[in-house]
């Protein structure tokens, strides 16, 4: 897999969490650690997309 690939595939993960993040959030049933926690993975892939662009 290139670097361009596996980045446009890191960013689609991030979108899909932002977006999982926002309906957790409306959701008043959802315990606020599982937020947290999609927020922890959220931005660990940002931090992977930023380190790749980076070195690309």
């Amino acid at each position: 897999m290139s670097v361009s690939a596996h980045l446009s595939e890191l960013k689609k993960k991030h979108e899909n969490l932002s977006l999982e993040v926002e309906k957790a959030q409306r959701s008043p049933g959802v315990d606020d650690l599982h937020i947290a926690q999609l927020k922890k993975q959220k931005l660990k892939l940002k931090e992977e997309i930023e380190r790749l662009s980076v070195s690309a």
